[in-house]
């Protein structure tokens, strides 16, 4: 038995300095974790290298999974932030595509309500809004849109609202000439109403004065007398005992009224009431009558006091009242009643 452990256990080697050689020699000038002076009780046997500082395989692997973790974080937040940055950005164009498209019927809109009877710009207004509508159009067909492209659109939509801007004012240019013509027009309407109205007022002055021009010239007469003649022409009392009667009368002087001869008539209307008549065919024109008459005689009248005498010839001379009127140029210029005995 002590053969048999003897075999099993040898006893170690061990040099003069105290090591069996399998370790290396103690440098004290190279410093390290090699003890001093050897440990009797320190087992040889179960060597660990990373006790002297050795890293070993372990710690690689270790670092470069930490490595590999720290990096696939890094990825995954800059995968999140692309990916909020692209919604972000489809976002922002969807909001400028939306502005856009506000910004061109808004625009289409204000075309359509403007209003000109200029035909020129009429037909400019509806060229620009055709190019408004084709550019909405295009915009609203844009799968994928970028800043340069909003860039574009905002251009030509800041060029057609200045176009737009440029036919207000032309139209607010038309509009104020328009009200300036129309208070012109008012003005000359009121004028020529003022002066319709002159003229008017005037023309009735002015028949109201021929009027009274042809009425202060009509001759008057006056001093009218009915008289019972016998044959010798000599005046009698009784109307049994007269064979005519004479009209005396004078034509007033006027000097308003056209000298010249002219035609006196006179009519002798018999108690009967009937106009006493040398002949039936014995008429003359009165306000667009024909009416007979009694006696009538020429005068050649000069604007001067003019006595008359007119003659009845016929029969019918009875008693009682009688109406005698005198007539010339068209007008009953006199009148008086006589009664015969």
């Amino acid at each position: 038995m002590e053969d048999y452990n003897r075999n099993q256990n040898p006893a170690p080697n061990f040099n003069e300095r105290g090591t069996n050689g399998s370790e290396p020699d103690y440098n004290p000038n190279l410093g390290g974790n090699y003890p001093p002076t050897y440990n009797r009780n320190y087992d040889y046997g179960n060597y660990d290298p990373g006790y002297y500082g050795d890293p070993g395989p372990d710690k690689s692997v270790k670092g470069l999974k930490i490595v590999i973790i720290v990096m696939a974080a890094i990825l995954a937040a800059l995968s999140v932030i692309y990916f909020l940055q692209v919604k972000q950005l489809k976002e922002d164009f969807a909001y400028e595509r939306d502005t856009l498209t506000s910004q061109l019927t808004t625009l289409m809109n204000d075309y359509d309500t403007l209003k000109t009877m200029n035909d020129t710009l009429s037909v400019n207004y509806e060229i620009e809004r055709q190019k408004a509508d084709s550019l909405l159009q295009s915009l609203q067909q844009e799968r994928r849109i970028s800043y340069r492209k909003i860039k574009e659109y905002e251009k030509k939509i800041g060029y057609m609202r200045n176009v737009m801007e440029g036919y207000i004012r032309q139209i607010d240019s038309l509009n104020t000439i328009n009200r300036k013509l129309v208070n012109e027009n008012s003005s000359i309407r009121k004028q020529l109403t003022s002066y319709r109205l002159r003229a008017e007022t005037a023309e009735e002055k002015s028949q109201e004065l021929s009027t009274r021009v042809r009425q202060g010239a009509v001759i008057r007469a006056r001093d009218i007398r009915l008289l019972a003649l016998s044959k010798s022409d000599r005046e009698v009392s009784r109307a049994n005992r007269a064979e005519r009667l004479r009209v005396d009368l004078v034509l007033v002087g006027n000097e308003l009224a056209t000298p010249g001869e002219r035609n006196v008539y006179v009519q002798i209307i018999g108690p009967d009431g009937y106009v006493l008549a040398n002949a039936s065919n014995a008429l003359f024109d009165y306000e667009g009558d024909r009416i007979p008459y009694s006696a009538t005689r020429s005068v050649d009248y000069q604007n001067e006091d003019l006595s008359v005498s007119l003659f009845y010839n016929g029969s019918g001379i009875t008693s009682g009242k009688y109406r005698v009127t005198i007539y010339a140029d068209g007008h009953l210029i006199g009148s008086n009643e006589i009664s015969l005995r």
